[in-house]
């Protein structure tokens, strides 16, 4: 593998993935019960396959083969499987990801490379603040990372401050790893304990789970939030456990980077062709060096741009916008199209407002509606009206409030089978 891969020009980077991707498709035509059917439907020879523009001759794969044929992509046996992970569920059904112990390699590799964008080295110490267990993919990643990179780890895991800032006082952490919202847990509760936070270990954070930044690569209201309040260095990342492998911004904030040793992205449009570069569009990828259970142009929902551009760190390597939304998650009401990430954006700016929870259903006409329900401590008219007007002036239309208490309403925010709050029910009739 070339070691300036990520420094290489793009011609350099799709002559190494095309190599790769042969090596791919003969793997799956030899070992995926899935693959070996649909190339045998479709009639295809992976001979002809030499290109990654000759990847648009394969049908793509979908949650929903994933859901429903769950199995059939596994490729080894189970006695070379090592661990076994399930998807978060947010689209469906949650997926099971089986990963050998060469996947496991490869996660390390993976996330030692995203610490090492955003600036990390073996003499840092970090704060795991996401659990490593439940089934979860992204805390074992971050462990393995780390103890390849040769940094040092804690893992704390989700949620209690109390714990999290005693770990600070006593190892000193320079990194966290978390939850963005969970940050201004952290500070709520440093303020109210008298804890100076500003001049902790803590210098940086890598954000997993909710989005930081807007389309434009700003700051969103969730990150400016934290950063008014904290001179923290914020790292959004994109992940997900059927590719095994992150899009790690670096300390220029200008989209993720690419490990173009891992995968092959594309971005397709609603008819499912190429977009033009720049343009928005859904996310495909294929997995490299997978050995569990690799996939072929894998449609991840998610909605973004992707910019080919050198970058001022000195990669090379493409990077993904900000996720705009889930294509299945795009609403249509009252004539507008909106995705839920244009909700929260509006109610992380409202002080009054502690949390929500965002439901999506067809209404009695047969088109979409929202009903957000909002927890905070004193309800009124004026609040409520508050609130409808900002979403007025951002986005052109109010949907229905309700008002909720704000520890029921976190109680449906967080159950013990999630991994990640529940900001979004939806309910629509398909």
């Amino acid at each position: 593998m070339p070691e300036n891969l990520h420094t290489s020009n793009i011609s350099s980077i799709n002559s190494f993935q095309e190599k790769e991707l042969k090596i791919v498709l003969n793997y799956l035509n030899t070992n995926s019960s899935f693959y070996k059917k649909l190339f045998s439907k479709h009639k295809i020879s992976i001979d002809e396959i030499n290109t990654i523009e000759d990847l648009q001759k394969i049908p793509f794969t979908k949650k929903e083969d994933l859901q429903e044929f769950n199995n059939d992509f596994i490729c080894v046996p189970q006695s070379k499987i090592i661990d076994y992970v399930t998807t978060s569920g947010t689209m469906g059904d949650p997926v099971t990801i089986a990963l050998t112990d060469k996947d496991l390699d490869r996660l390390a590799f993976n996330e030692c490379n995203s610490y090492k964008i955003t600036g990390g080295t073996n003499l840092d110490i970090y704060q795991l603040m996401t659990t490593i267990d439940k089934r979860f993919m992204a805390g074992l990643a971050y462990f393995l990372g780390a103890r390849k990179l040769g940094a040092g780890i804690i893992r704390v895991g989700n949620g209690v401050p109390e714990l999290q800032w005693d770990t600070v006082k006593r190892i000193a952490p320079t990194v966290i790893i978390c939850v963005p919202s969970f940050i201004l847990k952290l500070i709520e509760y440093a303020e109210k304990n008298g804890i100076d936070f500003k001049n902790s270990s803590i210098k940086k954070a890598i954000c997993i789970g909710e989005p930081l930044r807007n389309e434009d690569l700003t700051l969103n209201t969730l990150g400016q939030k934290i950063t008014n309040k904290w001179d923290l260095q914020l790292f959004s990342t994109y992940a997900s456990s059927e590719m095994g492998a992150a899009f790690t911004e670096c300390t220029e904030g200008k989209g993720g980077h690419l490990q173009p040793e891992l995968v092959i992205i594309e971005i397709i449009d609603d008819n499912e062709n190429p977009v033009k570069k720049g343009e928005s569009g859904e996310l495909v990828i294929t997995t490299l060096g997978v050995e569990g259970m690799p996939l072929l142009r894998f449609k991840t929902g998610d909605i973004c741009s992707v910019e080919y551009s050198p970058c001022a760190c000195g990669r090379t390597t493409p990077r993904i916008s900000p996720i705009l939304g889930r294509k299945k998650q795009m609403i249509k009401y009252k004539g507008t199209t909106l995705y839920p990430t244009a909700l929260y954006d509006i109610l992380d700016t409202i002080e009054d407002v502690a949390n929500y929870q965002i439901e999506i259903f067809t209404n009695e006409i047969g088109t979409d509606d929202i009903l957000i329900k909002i927890g905070c401590k004193i309800e009124s008219e004026n609040l409520k009206e508050n609130i409808k007007e900002h979403f007025r002036a951002k986005l052109r239309v109010a949907p229905t409030i309700k008002f909720e208490n704000p520890e029921v309403l976190n109680k449906l925010l967080f159950t013990d089978l999630t991994r990640k709050p529940i900001k979004l029910i939806d309910k629509r009739i398909n």
